[in-house]
């Protein structure tokens, strides 16, 4: 079907991509929405709305939209992103022209060089064992990367949670009481 599509002239090309990115990810965008409403219906109440979320939520809202306009430049992120901002909430005045760039981008890539240049991509890679080497420790280090930081930051976190908390540190409990 994308061959059909890319093998239109650009303007048709690009208006049916850009076309098919926004349902896709205002597809997912909503999904992520309405399981955040379902969940807040249900025992994940207590979790979706405790700090830790609103701050997340306080936080996509702020930044996340930077995110997903690059997230359309990637391979793999993209739906995850938007996913995220529906979970998140992300106010619609931030997501929707953040969609829209991400989307006109997406389109240009894809009725242009984006499918013959990500095929070259794979057929290089396929002819030289090397290459594929490389490409197979450019992901898992990409991968480890990532993890790496979410275990630290979920670490700090835990950290600072134990830290405010009255059963494991006692003292912080202890309020000193006025003696008349």
């Amino acid at each position: 079907m994308m061959d059909s599509i890319v093998s239109l002239p650009f303007v048709w090309a690009f208006l049916i991509l850009f076309v098919i990115v926004m349902l896709r990810s205002n597809g997912t965008y909503w999904a992520g929405r309405g399981i955040a409403a379902g969940g807040r219906k249900t025992k994940m109440q207590k979790y979706l709305d405790s700090p830790a979320v609103l701050r997340a939520e306080k936080v996509i809202a702020r930044w996340g939209a930077p995110a997903v306009s690059v997230s359309f430049l990637t391979i793999g992120v993209q739906t995850a992103i938007n996913m995220s901002a529906g979970l998140g909430r992300m106010p619609l005045r931030r997501y929707i022209p953040a969609t829209v760039v991400g989307s006109i981008a997406w389109a240009t890539v894809y009725a242009t060089i984006g499918m013959a240049a990500f095929d070259a991509a794979i057929a290089a890679a396929a002819g030289s064992p090397l290459a594929l080497i490389a490409l197979v420790l450019l992901v898992g280090g990409a991968i480890l990367g990532v993890h790496l930081f979410r275990v630290s930051r979920t670490r700090k976190l835990d950290r600072a949670a134990l830290d405010d908390c009255p059963v494991m540190t006692p003292e912080a409990a202890i309020k000193p009481t006025l003696q008349a």
